[in-house]
């Protein structure tokens, strides 16, 4: 058998630190000095048993909606007062930080026969804390009398429970965070029939940010399963007294479908 030089060289200097050291002899496992000295590479030692692999560990949980949440909030709240506490504490959107007071509704909460929904709080509403107060506010309970009712007879409320700066119209995202206080309130009211006093108001209600109040005055619609009859917000009216005639016929058709039209 022929062996490489380089490997008899690196035995014979192994051999002589081994002599140097004061050993004599040293146990040799026959099957390694062959594989040694023949230049194949030792057998790879048997893996060493392996543990059972642990199962892998149950999905982490989706986060909650946050208990701090609007949604949340409203579908908490067992009552109109708990809705109202929640909009008073609710800092949700940046019109929390603008606000004076926030303006939750008020009236009839107990299944009257209509509900008036606006699009926000104005400067009057802002100031105290209560729904179409100032000027529009005043034609409005002239429409409610008009109607045959008080206003405590009817329930009130705003798409927005804060005021916008400046009164400018809500956005479509101010709307989609405050509209779920406005849900809640509508499922405890359980009005027969809502009254959406004005473009904003629909499109909150609808969901439809290109609704047109011009097309979809006059004509029932729907939510939720509560008839609704959209028409023009007071404001409106106050600055185009000929739209007044249009608004009554509207109002009227509300009266007709509660059984209360002339």
């Amino acid at each position: 058998m022929n062996v490489p030089r380089d490997i008899l060289a690196d035995l014979r200097t192994h051999l002589e630190v081994e002599i140097q050291a004061g050993r004599r002899r040293a146990p040799i496992d026959p099957a390694v000095a062959q594989d040694f000295l023949l230049g194949v590479a030792p057998a790879a030692p048997a893996p060493a048993p392996t543990r059972p692999a642990a199962p892998p560990a149950p999905p982490a949980p989706a986060p909650a909606a946050s208990a701090s949440t609007p949604s949340a909030l409203a579908a908490a709240a067992p009552d109109l007062a708990a809705v109202a506490a929640a909009v008073a504490g609710c800092g949700a959107c940046a019109l929390a930080a603008t606000r004076t007071k926030a303006v939750p509704g008020e009236g009839n909460g107990t299944g009257p026969d209509v509900m008036f929904v606006g699009e926000a709080p104005g400067a009057d509403e802002d100031l105290q804390g209560r729904p179409f107060v100032g000027r529009a506010g005043q034609l409005l309970d002239k429409m409610i009398a008009a109607m045959g009712y008080a206003r405590a007879d009817v329930f009130i409320a705003n798409i927005l429970k804060c005021r916008p700066p400046g009164n400018r119209t809500p956005t479509p995202d101010e709307m989609s965070v405050c509209i779920p206080f406005l849900k809640r309130q509508i499922a405890l009211v359980r009005p027969k029939a809502i009254v959406a006093l004005g473009a904003t108001a629909w499109r909150g209600l609808s969901g439809d940010p290109g609704a047109s109040i011009s097309r979809v005055r006059g004509i029932w619609q729907s939510f939720e399963g509560i008839p609704v009859m959209p028409t023009f917000h007071p404001a409106y009216l106050l600055r185009c007294p000929s739209a007044k005639r249009t608004a009554w016929e509207d109002l009227k058709l509300v009266l007709a479908r509660l059984g209360r039209g002339t």
